[in-house]
This record gives C-alpha cells, sequence and structure tokens, in this order.
C-alpha cells in the first residue's frame, strides 16, 4: 500500500506492512490511537480500568465516568454466591497434580473409578435429531466447517426440544452461557409461527412449511390457533462477559422479549428478574457447552433459587405441543399456563436440554453430585482427581505445554469449536497405558455425568444423557435432557 486510504490514518503499522485503517476526524492525519504522530495536544496514556485502549491525559476523568470497563452497579438479580453452594465444599486442598501422584495412588483411583461406575444404570444413547428450521443453513454452501458444526448442534438441541415437548410457545427459554445468542436464535425462529409440529410430503423448506395447509398430525391440530404476539414467548440470555456481534440484537422488532443479563450464573437469582417478574411463565433451560461448574451453576439456578419454585402444590400432567392445557386457578385468561413443572408461581421449570463439556473444570464447592459422591465413599479427593483425568477422553495423547484446569474454572462461553482439555503428559504416562486412557477418560465423565443425573431425580426429575452429534462434530458430544417425573 504505497499510500494511505483518503480518510483514514497515515500511520504505518510495521507488524502488518501497511497503513492504519482506522477512520480520522475532520482535518485530522492520525486516528486516535496515533494522535500522538501528530506532534501536538494532549499525550494518550494507557486507560487504568483496561489497558487494551488508551485516552488523552486531559480527559482521563471524564473518561474514566463512561468507559466501558468501569465498575457498573449490581443489578437486582445479583445475589453474590447464590448458586456456588456450600463453601464447606471448597477443594483446593484436594488439587494434586496427577504427575505428583505415585503408582499406587493412580492404581487405587482406578479402582475407586472401576467400582464407582459398576453397575450404574447411566449409558449414553446415540440419539442424533434435527430440526427443520435449520434445513436451510445446513445446505448453504456460503457456510464453512465451523459454522456448518455449529448448525448440526444446534439443530440436534433443537430436536431434542421438540421430541421432549419443551419446544413451544407459552414458556421463557434461559439460555445459560448465551455467548452470542445464536441457539436463542434458532429458537425463536423456530417458534416464530409455530402452531404445533406439521408433517408434509410435498414443501422441503422450513418457510414452506409454515405457510403449508397440507396433512397434520391429528384432527386437533387443524382448529389449533396457538397465539402468534411475543407476550407468550420469552428469551432470556445469561452470559457473564461483553459479547461482540450479538444475534438476539436482531429481533428487537419482533415484539418478542429479548433480554441479555450480563451476570455470572453463580450470583444470577432469577426469581429477581424484572422479565420473569412481569409474567409468570414455566422455563425451560438450555446451554450448549456449558464449560465445567457452569453446568452445575447452571442446575442450582434453576432448580434451588428461592422463590423461583414453590414445590408445595403437585405438577400437573404434562401435555403435548398441540394439547390446550388446563388453566390453573388464579391464571389470567389467554396466558399459557405451565404445562408441567415441579410447582406453580414464578417460573416453574418445565425442563432442561444442556451439552456438557470440560469437565476437568468441575468444582466439588459447586458440584451438584456430591451426595452421588459420598454415597459411593468418594469424596473431594477423588472427585479433584477424576476431573483432571475426564480430559483424557478428548485430548488423546496430544502434549500441552500449559495446565489449564486451574483457570477460569466456571468459564461460561460456547462458541469456540473446541474446548480443548488440558492433559497432564509427564509421570502419570507411565502408570496408565496409553490404550486405556481413552476409556479411563469416559469413565470419568460419565460418572460425573451421573452424579448430575442423581441430583435431577432428587429434584423430581427424569433426565437422560445422549449422544446429540457423532464425534466428528465435536469430541464434546453429550446433551444432558430432563422433564419432571411426573411427565
Amino acid at each position: 500500500m504505497a499510500a494511505p486510504v483518503p480518510g483514514r490514518c497515515s500511520f504505518f503499522v510495521q507488524k502488518k506492512n501497511r497503513f492504519c485503517k482506522m477512520v480520522v476526524g475532520k482535518g485530522k492525519r492520525f486516528c486516535g490511537e496515533h494522535a500522538t504522530m501528530e506532534g501536538a495536544g494532549s499525550r494518550r496514556i494507557v486507560c487504568p480500568l483496561d489497558p487494551k485502549h488508551t485516552v488523552t491525559e486531559d480527559k482521563l476523568q471524564k473518561h474514566l465516568k463512561k468507559c466501558n470497563s468501569r465498575e457498573k452497579p449490581k443489578p437486582v438479580y445479583f445475589v453474590e454466591n447464590i448458586n456456588a453452594g456450600s463453601a464447606d465444599g471448597d477443594d483446593t486442598l484436594h488439587q494434586v497434580s496427577l504427575s505428583e501422584r505415585s503408582r499406587s495412588e493412580m492404581e487405587s483411583l482406578l479402582d475407586k473409578l472401576k467400582t464407582a461406575v459398576e453397575g450404574l444404570q447411566c449409558d449414553l444413547e446415540d440419539r442424533v435429531l434435527s430440526h427443520l428450521v435449520l434445513h436451510d443453513e445446513l445446505n448453504n454452501p456460503k457456510n464453512g466447517d465451523s459454522a456448518h458444526k455449529h448448525l448440526k448442534q444446534q439443530s440436534s438441541i433443537l430436536g431434542h426440544l421438540e421430541e421432549l415437548g419443551l419446544l413451544g410457545r407459552g414458556r421463557c427459554f434461559v439460555e445459560f452461557g448465551a455467548g452470542r445468542g445464536k441457539l436463542s436464535h434458532w429458537i425463536h425462529e423456530a417458534l416464530k409461527t409455530w402452531d404445533g409440529p406439521k408433517t408434509c410430503d410435498g414443501p422441503k423448506t422450513w418457510d414452506e412449511l409454515r405457510t403449508c395447509d397440507g396433512p397434520k398430525t391429528c384432527d386437533e391440530l387443524k382448529t389449533c390457533d396457538k397465539p402468534k404476539t411475543g407476550d407468550d414467548l420469552q428469551l432470556l440470555l445469561v452470559e457473564r462477559c461483553s459479547t461482540r456481534f450479538k444475534v438476539d440484537g436482531k429481533h428487537q422488532e419482533d415484539g418478542v422479549p429479548f433480554e441479555r443479563l450480563q451476570v455470572d450464573i453463580q450470583h444470577l437469582d432469577l426469581s429477581k428478574v424484572p422479565l420473569l417478574r412481569q409474567r409468570s411463565l414455566p422455563l425451560v433451560g438450555v446451554g450448549k457447552h456449558l464449560c465445567g461448574a457452569a453446568t452445575d451453576l447452571a442446575l442450582r439456578c434453576l432448580l434451588e433459587t428461592p422463590g423461583l419454585v414453590d414445590a408445595t402444590e403437585p405438577p400437573q400432567k404434562r401435555l403435548k405441543p398441540s394439547e390446550p392445557a388446563e388453566p390453573r386457578p388464579g391464571d389470567e385468561p389467554g396466558t399459557a399456563p405451565a404445562d408441567c413443572g415441579p410447582g406453580p408461581g414464578s417460573g416453574s421449570v418445565l425442563g432442561l436440554a444442556v451439552a456438557l463439556c470440560c469437565h476437568h473444570r468441575c468444582e466439588w464447592r459447586h458440584y451438584v453430585g456430591q451426595q452421588f459422591f459420598l454415597q459411593r465413599g468418594l469424596g473431594a479427593a477423588e472427585f479433584s482427581a477424576f476431573c483432571r483425568m475426564s480430559s483424557w477422553a478428548t485430548c488423546g495423547l496430544r502434549p500441552t505445554s500449559q495446565d489449564h484446569t486451574l483457570q477460569d474454572p466456571t468459564s461460561q462461553r460456547g462458541d469456540d469449536d473446541e474446548h480443548e482439555p488440558a492433559e497432564e503428559t509427564d509421570a502419570n504416562n507411565r502408570f496408565v497405558a496409553a490404550a486405556d486412557r481413552q476409556q479411563v477418560g469416559r469413565l470419568c465423565k460419565l460418572l460425573i455425568d451421573c452424579g448430575r443425573r442423581h441430583y435431577l431425580k432428587t429434584k423430581g426429575f427424569s433426565s437422560k444423557l445422549s449422544r446429540y452429534v457423532s464425534t466428528e462434530v465435536t469430541l464434546e458430544n453429550v446433551l444432558l435432557t430432563a422433564v419432571p417425573s411426573s411427565c
């Protein structure tokens, strides 16, 4: 590039071998970041709140009041550590690297693992589903490999929601670890003109099917008139990080409430969220790759938040998506009552579908299956070791230069192609054969997930673990689904 583009910065970036492309102010040659090249004016300094950007020294105080990295007032739904679990369960003292363990310790751990998983009724089933709303995107040649993998996962999650009768209007979908919010986007697209399930041999695309007058699954559907307004559907996106390229901003004109909560799941009190208090719709929890402890935090957030679930009244019979629900006493006319759940009130839980990953980032304090482990003679020390060994299921024998198991254990983002677990590749390799490591890792994951299923059972839910996509799409391909046992 021989000269800067007109209207752009004139600073030459040596590393990129081109001129800076930032837009400059009227009459200026350099952008804000390179304004010091002008040789006049106040010098720029690093922002004390966020070193990733700079600010002119004479405007520092004004900038600190509006900087995006400033500490903001806590929202009303922020309750510190409400979903963190008991402080007595802190497992910091038990986090011992596998490389520091002797042969006898490793053999003892493997024996305990085999004993614990023996006789468990917790098998995984292969169940790869899809949903018609993503048909066109899955066949769009403009989508690359990465986008195609995410679309396959989203399609299968929607398929599981539909199979369980959870994909419908008259409820609020809470997406934990939402990231850009693509899963909520597709849920909204699937329910945009939803009037119950259809089957038709004619149209092949989703737009054609939505307007198709062809055969339907039952006579009742022919007179089905589900409400199409935004009053009977809510989408709540929970993400603790500020995210770029959010898709929920594109739906502000659709009349369906899309609300984003920038808060850690650990501190989220759903019963105090204004959107949920305005209209008491039943809840459906969803998540695509909730890293490690974030899954346990989400389960506690849904099923243990005080005031969210009132278990004094037995759940109603769960209806098919096409059946009109009988109103409960006190329901407002025209509202969609809860299909089923542990109880009435604001946000009774209809069910959940969460794609699991990164078991090596779980923590004993947050883990919901502590009672399950204790019943098998296991505790925080064994749990910590099994979490580390669970990475063997997906890492294979790839070396890593850094142990990430202690970094950010409750990461809630799920937009990366893979969450690569850390693998310890030193002394412990001598004790466990390479051919056995992957199987040991899978058993560790299964045991941890069985503890989550045991927790759901104690809360009155029937749960299931399924391989919702193939390993070619993602190695973390297990989906946890649950609905009330009475359903």
